[in-house]
């Protein structure tokens, strides 16, 4: 964060910028310093933060001894739209945010980055940047910018620190103008390896087996941001070898992969996910992976592929591995066409991880029902380091794996409900994703609030 933006945030909570170099920043306060103010900084800037308590009188004199016209606050105006706009995609990058959103407001202009699965907010932009700002993405992304009436959503690159660094945007009418959402590609921080993404061994081994089949549908789930397309993307690099013909449709092309054809959606030239996944059964393929199944046409033709001789690999946004059952029958399949084609469902949701630095295990521990989890579980607590924010850094992947066998096959081919399906599942040894969290805290990886704000508390049998 640069230095003037430090100034105008402090100024914002009555607080005064006093030193700021490469490891601390010191702020004087009337009072007690507000929460806010700290955690924002600390987001920002990643330092430590020294705070002087003054008395108003202490305050106004240091205001007049700081008003010296180098530390002045620069307006936002003054930079151009361009190289604040780096400077906000290189401060994301830093600080491992997957979205950037800019959101226009009745007298400001906010601007929040997702890091782990939460939101932080950055100091706010001028009313008057905000219009160029949007202009700026809109150009970079190739969209309309005469076009403020439609949402639209395209895809750019741009040079950032030397890399090459892709982003997703997506535009929406609102109420005081338009909202942008940035959501950074090719951030994949770990391997693209199926040992690697956290699932429990006898998960591994049942997604390994399905994925070993030369036929058959595989769908991964959960909803946005919950870490499908790594899973995805690690399916397809275990099976990709010279003899093994792998074709994709996505919407956009997150990952690029040596090895397969990766061909992306493009409706403005009459490019769908109906009229791709058509056009692929034609290129002698062995594996298919459809980006997002999100219609029932699309659903028909990925069924019929995976019936024929092909590997079908898919994503779906719904909650759990026996809810997609429901989903894909209400697009309009036929329950005996899902049943038939159907080898293994995926669900997964993503939780902030425990800084292991400075994580501790409180006294006590809590009970929750045991028809949910058995046994008690522990308390963790992690106040935060230099090496992390607010305790977390990171994230770990919960899984729920749902392999078809013949008994749940007769089941979906008979129509029966979600809970049915789940129960049959759960009798067969299948982990819940709630129990999958519950084995995470017990092991220290994560919090049990952070469970419960990720999936909620289930209910209890």
């Amino acid at each position: 964060m640069k230095q003037e933006q430090l100034i105008a945030l402090c100024q914002r909570h009555n607080a005064l910028l006093l030193e700021s170099d490469d490891e601390r920043i010191s702020i004087a306060v009337p009072g007690d310093a507000p929460a806010d103010l700290l955690a924002a900084l600390r987001f920002a800037t990643q330092k430590r933060i020294d705070i002087v308590c003054r008395t108003p009188e202490e305050m106004e004199k240091q205001r007049q001894r700081l008003s010296a016209p180098h530390l002045s606050v620069v307006p936002q105006d003054s930079a151009t739209a361009t190289a604040f706009l780096d400077h906000t995609l290189q401060q994301a990058l830093t600080l491992r945010a997957s979205d950037i959103h800019f959101e226009p407001g009745e007298s400001d202009f906010r601007i929040r980055l997702r890091v782990d699965g939460v939101l932080h907010s950055l100091p706010p932009v001028s009313p008057s940047m905000a219009n160029t700002l949007v202009a700026r993405l809109k150009v970079l992304g190739n969209l309309d910018i005469a076009e403020r009436r439609l949402p639209q959503d395209g895809q750019f690159t741009v040079t950032l620190g030397g890399k090459a660094i892709s982003f997703r945007i997506a535009t929406l009418p609102c109420r005081y103008g338009e909202k942008v959402v940035l959501r950074l590609l090719h951030q994949v921080s770990q391997a693209l390896d199926l040992t690697q993404l956290g699932m429990l061994p006898q998960q591994l081994a049942q997604f390994q087996a399905a994925l070993s089949k030369p036929q058959g549908l595989l769908l991964v789930t959960g909803p946005t941001g919950s870490g499908k397309t790594v899973t995805l993307y690690s399916a397809l690099q275990s099976r990709n070898r010279v003899e093994v013909n792998i074709c994709s449709v996505e919407d956009p092309i997150e990952i690029p992969l040596a090895g397969l054809n990766q061909t992306q959606i493009n409706p403005r030239a009459g490019l769908s996910f109906q009229s791709v996944l058509r056009a692929l059964l034609r290129q002698d393929p062995d594996i298919v992976m459809v980006g997002e199944i999100r219609d029932g046409e699309t659903a028909e033709i990925a069924i019929k592929a995976s019936q024929t001789g092909h590997l079908v690999l898919s994503t779906l946004h719904t909650n759990s591995t026996s809810e997609t059952l429901t989903r894909i029958q209400q697009m309009g399949v036929a329950p005996w066409m899902l049943a038939s084609a159907l080898s293994l469902v995926v669900a997964q949701r993503l939780v902030r991880k425990l800084c292991p630095h400075c994580r501790s295990k409180t006294p006590g521990d809590t009970l929750i029902p045991t028809s949910l989890w058995p046994r008690p579980l522990p308390l963790w607590q992690s106040t935060g380091c230099d090496q992390c924010y607010h305790g977390f850094y990171g994230r770990v992947a919960l899984f729920e794996v749902l392999p078809v066998n013949k008994a749940l096959r007769h089941a979906i081919a008979a129509g029966d409900a979600a809970s049915d399906i789940q129960r049959k599942a759960r009798q067969a040894g299948m982990t819940t994703l709630f129990e999958s969290g519950c084995l995470a805290v017990e092991q220290g990886l994560t919090t049990q609030e952070e469970l419960l704000r990720v999936l909620g508390m289930p209910h209890a049998d």
